[in-house]
């Protein structure tokens, strides 16, 4: 009986620390977020060709999809879509701000989808490298803007409470690290919406 107690109580706690931590961190979150948004510089030229660029978007998307169903085998598969579309992105058809960004995230951007493709059987190494490719896919969204609005998530639990963030195509929380463990925790950081022509 003790066990059972002793087993609902680390239950009980864990759910509570996904929403208290989400509390607790609103307003350094806050602040991180801003100086990020600062740091990652907005460029509203539109390319002669967006279809790259938004074949990278989904191919991102379907990754996040796939983790947040605990599916590695469709991960994978995202993994090898991103791989391909980064490198058909067109380098003489974007401005000189837009390449520093790109030449910034695109051997990234490669290199995590590559390693996320090979490794369908292994769903922890593959959400390693979604959370930093996660990093790069916001830099390339802030730059190249998107054909649809994304939210900008973050999950407080994953990477032992260090937390990590993923762009998702809902509002609605439905978290990647986790999977159906637990998939509703986190929250909402930032909306990005598409860009007016």
């Amino acid at each position: 009986m003790k066990q059972l107690f002793f087993g609902l109580a680390i239950v009980t706690a864990t759910f509570s620390a996904c929403n208290n931590t989400n509390n607790k961190s609103k307003e350094s979150d806050a602040k991180k977020n801003d100086s990020a948004r600062s740091n990652t510089p907005v460029v509203k030229t539109e390319l002669k060709n967006p279809g790259p660029v938004n074949d990278v978007i989904s191919g991102y998307l379907k990754i996040k999809n796939a983790l947040t169903n605990d599916n590695g085998k469709v991960a994978a598969t995202g993994g090898k879509e991103i791989s391909e579309a980064i490198n058909k992105i067109d380098e003489a058809s974007i401005t000189a701000e837009q390449k520093k960004v790109f030449d910034a995230v695109k051997d990234d951007i490669q290199e995590h989808g590559e390693h996320i493709s090979l490794n369908s059987s292994k769903i922890a190494h593959q959400r390693e490298h979604f959370d930093m490719l996660s990093d790069d896919i916001y830099s390339f969204v802030k730059t190249f803007g998107s054909s649809q609005t994304l939210y900008k998530d973050n999950c407080p639990m994953y990477s032992q409470g260090q937390g990590a963030d993923w762009l998702s195509e809902i509002k609605e929380i439905k978290n990647p690290y986790l999977g159906k463990k637990m998939i509703t925790c986190g929250s909402v950081k930032e909306e990005i919406r598409p860009r007016s022509k």
